[in-house]
């Protein structure tokens, strides 16, 4: 083993997941487009990418230890303890991966290892 603790994740995104990507979502989107997208969310399988490759799809910034939250979910990591699985949505007009939640873990696991596979539901 390379020393490195191995990243835990639950089976399912938690609950409360869905409604964080739901209050994201209606920034971008009108509210049917949103409660359509959840709820194909809520019926996606898991599928699972890269740390670095849902960086580039999503185009967004990698946000630092600096960030509370990102230093919390690097603390889960470090102790073994399990996350939940990103909420990502396909936004095909601008060829883009919109991180509807989990943006901090994502940048938390990423600090970690780039290369560490996370578990998604993506539409």
């Amino acid at each position: 083993m390379n020393g490195i603790t191995p990243i835990k994740w639950l089976d399912q995104p938690e609950e409360h997941d869905y409604p964080a990507a739901q209050s994201y979502l209606e920034l971008i989107y009108e509210e049917a487009i949103v409660r359509k997208y959840v709820q194909e969310l809520r019926a996606a399988g898991i599928a699972t990418f890269m740390a670095k490759d849902i960086f580039r799809a999503s185009a967004l910034s990698l946000l630092g230890i600096s960030s509370q939250r990102v230093e919390s979910d690097r603390q889960k990591v470090a102790s073994g303890k399990s996350m939940s699985p990103l909420l990502l949505v396909r936004d095909s007009g601008n060829g883009k991966v919109i991180v509807a939640d989990g943006y901090h873990r994502l940048c938390a696991v990423y600090s970690y290892d780039e290369t560490a596979l996370i578990p998604c539901k993506i539409v």
